[in-house]
């Protein structure tokens, strides 16, 4: 059954709106997703993605590799976390990603399929 990778996407100003006393509760949203979806056999994987810089590379100039801190909070959208789920269609795998908690806070959700060559 083909795989598809739910990207959640994050506007900064949003996710500064949770309180700090309600983010319990928006992660135990998120956990019980998961374990819905484990239930029911269509997660395979998904984490959420560590709060630094990170970094970017880009091909370089003189053929080289060019390596830059980033992406940064000032950026009008962050990749927050991923979900790789099972689904035997895209229609399928965006009828599991309206159920995810990250819509009703103001995420965005890109749905790709996984490509195994």
């Amino acid at each position: 059954m083909p795989k598809f990778m739910l990207l959640l996407h994050d506007s900064p100003s949003q996710a500064r709106r949770i309180a700090p006393g309600d983010m319990a509760k928006v992660l135990g949203e998120y956990r019980a997703w998961s374990e819905k979806l484990r239930a029911a056999g269509q997660y395979d994987d998904g984490n959420k993605l560590a709060d630094d810089a990170g970094r970017i590379m880009r091909p370089g100039k003189d053929g080289g590799i060019s390596v830059t801190d980033g992406p940064f909070a000032e950026t009008k959208e962050l990749l927050g976390g991923y979900y790789i789920v099972v689904a035997p269609d895209y229609d399928a795998a965006v009828e599991i990603a309206r159920g995810s908690p990250h819509l009703k806070y103001g995420g965005r959700i890109e749905v790709r399929r996984v490509d195994f060559t």
